[in-house]
């Protein structure tokens, strides 16, 4: 008797979810005359046989006990290998073997598979069992010597569980270079090939790039080499059929493709929804390799859940990659609307200090004005007692003339600051002059408001020289103070003049020190 093959690979899934329902379901399975789930140890967890009633076997009183109380295999020992293999491996089974029951052994073509967990490993398995015969106890252990003697070799068990883990590492991994590099590594080491290498592939391609690869060490490494789709004959072919195409080398449309010396290559298409998106190339150095139908199928299931991984990885990196797009254009837009937000408010605070500037300008230049009006109006209608008053109301409206072109001035400057045009003209001025301007426009104020007014100079011989600009100086001085007068309400206002030799390198000249002029506030100017 000979012993039934391993079921291929893609009956794992399948097997799977049937052993995910109720027993009951399998009744209506043909062909299932015995059905249970058992762990590793040998322990019934669940339980159903077409015959129960027949042979007074309740199915509730076999549940959570050991098969060796009950319904059990002829020999435990070679059985409970083979399910620790199943699970161990992640890979269905198909065998005979016999049960004794009632002093009874029945023999029973067995499938065993393993109920897969979300992590890929498996503790427990689904047996369904079709009734064969009725057998002697020598002709049981007959069947049980006959399985045990052509049990798997180890490297076969090796290859098979690989692959499977191959597997579950894409079906696990939403990463391309992961899915890749894994893909390469698990086919090469579980086939024991000199070369695996993988390439991607879209349809508008003409080249195709080595992204990942496996290799002995005594070869030279392919990683980045690109192949020509048109010009390699068994990489169209694989494309366009999605079957594995095997070559030898020497082979037209094999050769440059082929590593020197090798033999033995073959190609399959990675593909998702019947449309490729990947090519993985095999390579058999060291001899001619001939590769059969389990290998072949094996290759195939594998490659299908490649081109699954790679295409559900490319999907959400295109996402990742959108969402970022969406992000840095949502992020680009939010502070878009932030400085346009900043730019309304600065607008709006602009043109408030532009209607409160025009508002305080016309005050500005009315009064003058109308002070130079109101004099040359009483010098016209002769309202001058005599030419010394008629001198004094000119040299009011000039003085009124002289205050307006200063505003005027003073309105082209800002002007000019605000096209970044604006330049001081320094020229020597004296200190005293300075002091007696800002004494005549602001002792009045003071006095009005009954305080001390008082500025003190330094005693010197010679006049004190400053070099500066006198309008702006005058102005600085002129608000100064007069913002003194205005937030001081009793008590005393003094100006003080303070010289500071030391050199001071102002303009690229240098001067010889510096006159501090101290209020509430400080001002600073060059000598």
């Amino acid at each position: 008797m000979t012993l039934p093959g391993d079921l291929p690979l893609s009956m794992t899934e399948p097997m799977t979810r049937v052993a995910t329902q109720d027993l009951g379901d399998f009744v209506s399975v043909p062909g299932a005359d015995l059905v249970f789930t058992q762990d590793g140890a040998g322990q019934y967890l669940s339980f159903y046989w077409r015959e129960s009633e027949q042979y007074r076997l309740n199915s509730a009183e076999v549940v959570c006990r050991s098969m060796e109380e009950t319904f059990a295999p002829a020999a435990s020992v070679p059985y409970l290998k083979r399910v620790r293999q199943v699970l161990d491996y992640l890979l269905p089974v198909r065998f005979e073997y016999p049960f004794r029951y009632a002093e009874e052994y029945l023999v029973f073509d067995l499938t065993i598979s393993p109920i897969l967990m979300p992590h890929g490993t498996a503790t427990t398995a689904v047996v369904m069992g079709k009734f064969l015969y009725s057998a002697t106890q020598e002709k049981a252990l007959e069947v049980i010597n006959t399985l045990v003697h052509s049990s798997v070799s180890s490297r076969s068990e090796r290859y098979h569980k690989r692959l499977t883990q191959v597997v579950w590492n894409i079906r696990r991994s939403l990463d391309l270079e992961t899915i890749w590099q894994q893909t390469v590594d698990g086919l090469g080491e579980a086939l024991g090939v000199s070369r695996c290498v993988i390439f991607p592939y879209k349809p508008s391609d003409v080249r195709l790039k080595a992204v990942a690869e496996y290799r002995q060490l005594s070869l030279k490494p392919m990683l980045g080499t690109e192949l020509e789709v048109l010009e390699e004959t068994y990489i169209g072919q694989a494309l366009a059929t999605l079957k594995p195409v095997s070559c030898v080398a020497n082979r037209t449309g094999c050769e440059s493709g082929s590593e020197e010396g090798s033999p033995s290559m073959l190609a399959i298409a990675t593909c998702y929804q019947d449309h490729p998106n990947g090519l993985i190339i095999l390579h058999q150095t060291d001899s001619l390799r001939v590769w059969n139908d389990v290998e072949i199928d094996l290759l195939q299931e594998i490659a299908d859940q490649v081109g699954t991984g790679v295409a559900h990885a490319t999907l959400l990196e295109e996402s990742r990659s959108l969402a970022e797009e969406l992000q840095r254009v949502n992020d680009s837009l939010m502070q878009q609307h932030q400085e346009l937000e900043e730019a309304r408010r600065q607008a709006e605070a602009a043109s408030r200090l532009k209607s409160d500037f025009l508002a305080n300008t016309s005050h500005e230049l009315r009064t003058p004005l109308n002070g130079m009006i109101g004099f040359l109006k009483l010098v016209m209608d002769g309202m001058a007692d005599d030419p010394e008053e008629q001198t004094q109301f000119i040299q009011e409206a000039y003085r009124s003339a002289i205050h307006l072109l200063n505003i005027i001035n003073d309105i082209l400057d800002i002007a000019k600051i605000e096209a970044g045009k604006m330049q001081l003209d320094l020229n020597p001025i004296k200190l005293d002059d300075l002091l007696t301007e800002v004494d005549n426009f602001t002792r009045p104020q003071a006095e009005q408001k009954r305080l001390s007014f008082e500025i003190r100079t330094p005693e010197t011989r010679d006049d004190v020289i400053l070099y500066g600009n006198y309008q702006r100086l005058l102005q600085v001085m002129l608000n100064l103070v007069g913002n003194a007068i205005k937030f001081t309400h009793q008590g005393e206002i003094m100006i003080t003049a303070e010289v500071m030799p030391g050199k001071i390198v102002v303009q690229n000249e240098e001067k010889p020190g510096m006159v501090k002029l101290a209020l509430p506030i400080q001002v600073s100017a060059f000598l």
